[in-house]
């Protein structure tokens, strides 16, 4: 039940950053763009689990996204808001397929499941 919810969690701010994003009347080209740029990170996997890890949890923890956001709105910025609400999506579509934060021990060990 524990990994429905998250899963469910997931798909709610897909949906709630989608609606936002469409408030502002952005770009859904750029959206489309950059959705999964955040799987950058992934190539940190090539030093060693460990900073790969690090690395990865780091861009898809909700934290620093939201943390744009809430920049974002500080200092007016479109182009921060943008970038943080496409981040943000993207970890709420990874959690809705299944993807978790990552364990050091392989990339396939996360906090919602064994890839």
């Amino acid at each position: 039940m524990v990994k429905k919810f998250l899963h469910i969690e997931g798909l709610m701010v897909l949906l709630a950053v989608i609606y936002i994003y469409s408030l502002y009347e952005f770009s859904w080209w750029i959206f489309l763009l950059l959705i999964l740029s955040p799987d950058v990170s992934m190539l940190a996997y090539l030093i060693d689990d460990r900073i790969g890890a690090t690395v990865y949890n780091a861009f898809h923890t909700y934290i620093v996204s939201i943390f744009m956001i809430l920049l974002a709105i500080f200092l007016k910025s479109d182009a921060w808001m943008m970038i943080g609400l496409i981040w943000t999506a993207h970890i709420g579509m990874d959690r809705l397929f299944g993807y978790g934060l990552k364990y050091t021990s392989s990339f396939k060990a996360t906090h919602m499941q064994r890839l």
